[in-house]
């Protein structure tokens, strides 16, 4: 019960994405009860960022994990996913009940999504494409994302960027670290990365071979889940992929969920409870949440074990190195397509994601105000446009 109360508060108040989360788990976890020192919560930290996935869940439940099992990493997800999924999926309710599509709101909420996936690009681009070769990975990545628009350029993407990577940095110098010691048998571990792999190989098989909507479903939010490295942004393009080309969900929705997406506490993979319920109700909320976060339980108890002998691997670190630039091109891709070119389409939209992006970056505002202001400014530029005819020349 300890987990989940703790757990709980968390996802109610945790607002601020990915990093801001660690920052609030830190803040709970470790500064006020202990529950691990501070060397092992870096190492959890670290192995998070190397697995794909939603780093600062598999951070809640590997802390979960090591406090109460497994079934205290469950409790531990569940406390921080919850409650940003039950608005989420409220806010899809709304939509579908209501004609609000077309609404200057709504609008000003897909440039928020501009203006957050620009913050993701420019704060990961700092970090993961510090150089030359770097850049040029993450250039081609994208150039090679928006050319070439199939099912399996992004794996064949971050196939290749590894390769590349472990070629060019597998020589860099490595930081000694100290073990970190969990309750994971390694049996167990193997099972889990064996389900993990399993599933992401058989499922788009067994989508041709049993037509049905949930299975389709699973796969593709499990698929999601399972592609995702460099945090929660990234997974955009890939759910954008999954479910705006088959016709499940509009662009438009797409993009309004995102930004609504922003202003809840709690992970960004929850935005998959908003697409499955856009789907096919309560239902399908459900089922693209579970699928979407399976690959994270699977991946932190299957990776705990082997973690201390992983990261010290410079092979393993040199791929991650040249992924990672990857990812930073695949969410360029994703900042013009499918976000500019859905929702600049004047130069008055142009200026209000300036001036969220001015908000996010060097004002450094919290993302829910930045929401409400993209809302607030989207509402006026309806407003006015309605009233404000061009001039004729």
């Amino acid at each position: 019960m300890e987990v989940l109360a703790v757990s709980t508060k968390l996802g109610l108040t945790s607002f601020g994405g990915p990093i801001a989360h660690l920052g609030y788990f830190h803040d709970e976890y470790i500064r006020r009860r202990k529950w691990m020192d501070e060397r092992s919560y870096a190492d959890l930290v670290a192995l998070c960022q190397f697995l794909p996935g939603p780093a600062s869940s598999q951070v809640g439940i590997g802390i979960g994990v090591i406090r109460a099992g497994l079934l205290g990493g469950l409790i531990a997800w569940l406390g921080f996913t919850l409650p940003s999924v039950i608005a989420l999926v409220l806010f899809a309710f709304l939509l579908q009940g209501f004609d609000i599509s077309g609404a200057g709101w709504i609008h000003g909420l897909k440039i928020v999504a501009v203006a957050i996936v620009a913050q993701a690009v420019h704060g990961m681009g700092q970090k993961l494409t510090p150089d030359r070769g770097r850049v040029t990975i993450a250039v081609l990545a994208a150039s090679v994302t928006l050319l070439w628009q199939t099912a399996f350029s992004q794996i064949l993407l971050l196939a290749v960027a590894g390769i590349v990577g472990m070629t060019l940095y597998r020589k860099t110098t490595l930081p000694q670290t100290e073990s970190l010691s969990v309750p994971v048998s390694r049996s167990f571990a193997a099972l889990c990365l064996a389900v993990f792999f399993g599933l992401l190989i058989l499922l788009p098989l067994i989508r041709e071979w049993v037509i049905t909507d949930w299975v389709s479903l699973f796969d593709s939010f499990y698929r999601s889940g399972s592609l995702v490295f460099g945090g929660g942004h990234v997974v955009l393009p890939l759910l954008e992929r999954e479910v705006v080309p088959s016709g499940w969900v509009g662009k438009a929705d797409f993009l309004a969920g995102y930004g609504v997406a922003q202003a809840v506490p709690g992970p960004l993979f929850t935005f998959a409870g908003y697409l499955g319920a856009m789907i096919n109700g309560v239902a399908g909320a459900l089922i693209a949440t579970a699928a979407i976060f399976l690959p994270a339980f699977l991946l932190i108890a299957g990776a705990l074990p082997f973690w201390n002998s992983l990261r010290t691997n410079s092979n393993v670190q040199g791929a991650l190195t040249g992924i990672n630039a990857a990812v930073v091109g695949i969410l360029l891709a994703a900042l013009y397509n499918p976000l500019w070119t859905t929702a600049i389409l004047a130069p008055v939209d142009f200026v209000l994601a300036l001036v969220l992006f001015l908000m996010l970056v060097f004002w450094k505002m919290p993302p829910w105000i930045v929401v409400v202001a993209g809302a607030v400014g989207g509402t006026l530029i309806e407003l006015f446009s309605v009233h404000i005819q061009p001039l004729q020349l």
